[in-house]
């Protein structure tokens, strides 16, 4: 039953049009534009083979927590040359890390440096 959830969740990635293309940070980026109107507003993010939300609005200064509630490890990443750059540890299943960002305004793609097309966007306004 568990394999089932799994591929249902797997699928639904791949549906809604889930990764891009490229390599690194570019993986992962949501298949719509990801602008402060159209994300979510919240501080937690799941990683659950995608990232949920994949575009997340907070205020400069705000910290985020990534939970990992698939079966698989995970690790958040943001590459250098981005407004910021940081790197979760190995996040296995039941683990957070949470990051806090600057107070200022910026952009920041994140994406599992395990699983480089799962990405999702941060948007700090």
């Amino acid at each position: 039953m568990r394999r089932l959830a799994v591929a249902v969740v797997s699928l639904a990635g791949l549906v809604s049009g889930c990764g891009g293309t490229g390599s690194g940070s570019d993986e992962g980026t949501p298949p719509v534009p990801c602008s402060a109107a159209s994300a979510t507003a919240t501080t937690s993010v799941s990683i659950a083979g995608q990232f949920l939300p994949f575009c997340v609005r907070i205020s400069p200064g705000a910290t985020v927590t990534f939970t990992n509630i698939d079966y698989a490890d995970h690790a958040v990443s943001a590459d250098a040359g981005q407004p910021e750059a940081f790197e979760s540890p190995l996040l296995q299943p039941g683990l957070q890390f949470t990051h806090t960002f600057a107070e200022r305004t910026e952009t920041v793609r994140v994406y599992c440096r395990i699983h480089p097309e799962m990405g999702a966007v941060i948007v700090v306004q």
